[in-house]
């Protein structure tokens, strides 16, 4: 009778975690209001969030901002100023850096995961190292990208880092979705998707 009623519960965590699983054309349970944007580098999480963040009227955080201080020191301050504003009541902010992650799963009720094909995630990568290291464009706390010639000498340069940790995005998803089976959660997998649902499901969702 134990192993009946352990498997029966297992098949029902099965069911609803299969449930909260939602594709571009799925309807959101309620209208979010504290949101992760999840995807590897380059996939396109920080435009995702700040457009996110516009229609749901709700603060857009760019983690990076938190995260790097100048000369691309991290910032002592990261973990405490992340555990603040994700005590608040609405926000939307990008879903990376270990050491803020299950925080920031926990605290939140709307997961989006742009799983883009590595090749995509790649050109998009490429093209946006390049544009802002050739326009000197200033990122965060003063910082530009480095010298481009260090993709052969930086193993943790972002053009390499979006090819060497396209996978762990789904490993990671897969372990939250045990954690948090209620937790929705939109996959995404090209751009045209994500417009679908940004001009369908989430305008329907903040409604007139």
């Amino acid at each position: 009778m134990g192993k009946r009623i352990r498997k029966l519960a297992a098949t029902r965590a099965t069911i609803n975690r299969d449930r909260m699983l939602l594709g571009p054309r799925d309807p959101l349970p309620r209208r979010p209001s504290r949101v992760l944007v999840a995807g590897t580098s380059g996939s396109g999480k920080t435009t995702l969030a700040g457009r996110l963040g516009q229609i749901l009227e709700v603060p857009h955080v760019e983690i990076d901002a938190l995260f790097h201080g100048p000369d691309w020191t991290p910032r002592d301050s990261f973990a405490d100023d992340v555990a603040a504003f994700s005590a608040g009541p609405r926000w939307v902010t990008e879903w990376q850096y270990s050491a803020v992650r299950a925080v920031l799963s926990e605290r939140a009720d709307l997961l989006v995961w742009l799983d883009l094909p590595r090749g995509t995630v790649m050109r998009q990568v490429s093209a946006r190292t390049i544009r802002r290291r050739l326009h000197r464009e200033v990122l965060w706390n003063g910082n530009v990208e480095r010298p481009l010639w260090t993709i052969f000498t930086d193993p943790e340069h972002i053009v390499r880092w979006a090819w060497s940790t396209h996978s762990k995005t789904a490993r990671r998803i897969a372990v939250l979705r045990r954690r948090r089976p209620q937790l929705p959660i939109v996959r995404l997998r090209s751009q045209h998707e994500a417009q679908l649902w940004i001009d369908g499901v989430v305008r329907d969702a903040v409604g007139p």
